[in-house]
């Protein structure tokens, strides 16, 4: 399993709205010039972010991006399904159905669940809860009080600035 870079500049992108004023927006190109990316591609990331409800767009001149909930509501999982989709790590191609041995119907039933997947099923959902228990809340909590007074204070005036 490997997520995409996408991802990486959501949420890092995420992380930098939260130091907004609740009333800002901030246009595409802003958060772009911070990760040093074209303002086409984090259109598209955050096309998904908006699409799944993390941020809501307000257009006009003084338009642009803000988180649509509070960061404590929004999870790590939630961005990596808006960005990656939803579907299974894992994908169960029932190969057991189709070997040698399933001519014998006392080996395999169909009925009886593929022990492999489940295994893979319960160890992703363990996973996926794991990224549901860690907000952007707790990112920012966890993270910003062990940034450089400097970098404290850069990350501020930009704030500002939008």
């Amino acid at each position: 399993m490997q997520f995409s870079n996408s991802l990486e500049h959501a949420l890092h992108s995420l992380f930098y709205m939260m130091d907004l004023p609740k009333d800002k927006a901030i246009g595409i190109k802003k958060i772009a010039e911070i990760h040093n990316l074209t303002d086409g591609y984090l259109s598209k990331i955050f096309s998904k972010l908006r699409k799944a409800s993390i941020v809501k767009s307000t257009p006009g001149i003084n338009g642009g991006y803000k988180l649509s909930r509070d960061p404590s509501e929004i999870s790590f999982w939630d961005v990596v399904e808006a960005i990656e989709g939803s579907s299974h790590f894992f994908q169960c191609a029932d190969i057991r159905e189709k070997n040698i041995f399933e001519k014998d119907p006392t080996v395999f039933k169909k009925h009886c669940p593929c022990l492999i997947k489940t295994v893979m099923y319960e160890a992703e959902e363990l996973y996926r809860d794991n990224l549901r228990n860690k907000s952007l809340a707790w990112l920012h909590q966890t993270t910003k009080p062990n940034f450089s007074d400097n970098t404290k204070k850069a990350i501020d005036e930009w704030a500002e600035n939008i």
